[in-house]
């Protein structure tokens, strides 16, 4: 068996950890202008992820503190359903991967970083992303300043936003 490693996220994974749940903290905070939130629905946002497997790694996350897919309303499934959609037609448009992965880690064993807040990610993939430079160098190479990728998202989603 191979081992696929991605030691990129390990300040994620061993740096300090907040004693309060980030994704509660971004949802109620929704008038922040710096954010890295892309848009705010009735029963869930996309974020930008602070610590991504590519540029552009965005994830759809409940307002509601759950840990368990099961205990989703139906609207707040189905509206977060709709996000991810609609993250990926923009991804596509301004980004234009040669591929996307959609999914959600639920518990740690399953590779959930943020185990106690489910949330799907939406992970835009293009060809030759991975490489040798995590295994070897201990280095992930981010091509673009996440700030140009919220300036990219950000009107995409704004238009979205007064279209509904």
């Amino acid at each position: 068996m191979e081992n696929l490693w991605a030691s990129w996220r390990s300040d994620f994974v061993l740096g300090e950890k907040e004693d309060y749940c980030i994704f509660c903290k971004r949802g109620r905070e929704k008038k922040r202008q710096k954010d890295l939130i892309l848009y705010y629905g009735d029963y869930s946002f996309v974020i930008i992820n602070l610590y991504p497997y590519n540029p552009g790694h965005l994830m759809v996350v409940p307002y509601r503190h759950l840990k368990n897919i099961e205990n989703l309303t139906p609207e707040e499934h189905s509206e977060m359903i709709k996000l991810m959609v609609l993250s990926v037609r923009i991804l596509k448009k301004k980004f234009k991967p040669h591929g996307i992965n959609l999914g959600m880690n639920l518990g740690a064993v399953a590779g959930a970083g943020i185990e106690y807040h489910l949330h799907y990610h939406i992970v835009p993939r293009f060809t030759g992303d991975t490489n040798f430079l995590p295994v070897i160098g201990e280095t992930k190479l981010q091509s673009v300043d996440i700030n140009i990728i919220r300036n990219a998202l950000k009107p995409e989603f704004d238009r979205y936003m007064k279209k509904s």
